[in-house]
């Protein structure tokens, strides 16, 4: 296959699950902000998700002050934010359209009609009036765009690019959603006043933890998987390393390191040996050692893995050889 058609086979997957990442991003946000907090705390969760999007300096730049409001226009309409919702759509599909010859009639059509309704729903208002269903619609989409693809395409290179993407970019997406939701949740129960001004830290608990297994559709499964209440040693558990949830960080390392090997090439021995690596150590690991080195830490160490074997397979796979 060629490198270009790779390329945007890779790059149309990344966005559409990025733009679902950032839908399910928001709505969490959303609901979160909504619960009995002081203005700094609520005002505290939508930096924090600016901050781990990368996104703080740019935003900064454009707005005077931090508002809810205008954290919704710039991650969802915005131009000039290439990670915004509408940016991601227009990606995916443009990628799309330049290899419209390598997919299916129904891929290419649910990336178009994804591409043409979201500009109509933009433009009319719908997202302002209900900015959660707009993100539930996203996400629909984004189903839909998996769906077709794992259902009419032929399971060759061009399948394996577009999983390898796909996986890719969730990994990233759910470490960062599960780091800037521990972070402000460990401040949580000092938000929520008890009838005699003191926290009242189960029901913040609860309604916080809740809201972060929604995020990643994982509160059915939570409670499927422990039958119990809810506590941050098993969510952590549940998003990081258990390999039967769908969007955890060991199920997208197995996800990768399965659609590499499918794709290798003399280049790519490397990079498939780092990835080895992160799955063992997802794998085989404990969520006691994650703890006891700090969450955080491990996280922000995985999220430069991750960009690291992002780059690693662009020079394997997406760049030409005479670029290198």
């Amino acid at each position: 296959m060629l490198s270009r058609t790779a390329d945007h086979l890779f790059w149309m997957a990344r966005y559409i699950e990025r733009a679902e990442n950032t839908a399910r991003m928001l709505d969490v946000n959303l609901s979160t902000s909504l619960l009995p907090q002081s203005a700094e705390a609520a005002a505290r969760g939508w930096r924090a998700m600016l901050g781990i999007s990368e996104l703080q300096p740019a935003y900064d730049a454009k707005y005077p002050q931090l508002t809810p409001r205008d954290v919704l226009d710039f991650m969802v309409r915005d131009h000039s934010n290439f990670s915004s919702i509408y940016c991601c759509l227009q990606a995916a599909r443009e990628n799309a359209r330049a290899v419209r010859g390598v997919l299916t009639t129904e891929v290419w059509e649910t990336h178009n009609d994804t591409w043409l309704s979201a500009q109509s729903m933009l433009r009319d208002g719908r997202v302002t009036q209900d900015p959660q269903q707009f993100f539930e619609w996203v996400k629909y989409r984004s189903h839909l765009s998996r769906g077709v693809t794992i259902g009419t395409m032929l399971k060759d290179e061009a399948f394996y690019f577009t999983r390898l993407g796909t996986f890719l970019e969730r990994a990233d997406n759910t470490a960062r959603l599960v780091d800037v939701k521990f972070h402000e949740v460990a401040e949580a129960p000092a938000l929520l006043p008890g009838r005699n001004g003191g926290p009242v830290a189960s029901q913040a608990d609860f309604y916080y933890w809740a809201a972060i297994l929604r995020s990643v559709s994982a509160f059915e499964i939570y409670r499927k998987a422990y039958r119990d209440v809810i506590t941050p040693a098993r969510v952590a558990e549940l998003l990081i390393l258990r390999d039967d949830m769908p969007r955890s960080l060991l199920n997208c390392v197995n996800e990768v390191c399965v659609n590499l090997e499918r794709v290798r090439n003399d280049r790519s021995r490397e990079t498939e040996r780092r990835a080895g690596l992160l799955r063992a150590e997802l794998q085989y690991g404990r969520i006691e050692e994650f703890q006891a080195q700090g969450l955080h830490a491990y996280l922000s160490r995985f999220l430069e893995r991750i960009n690291e074997l992002g780059g690693r397979i662009s020079q394997d796979f997406l760049v030409p050889l005479g670029a290198n």
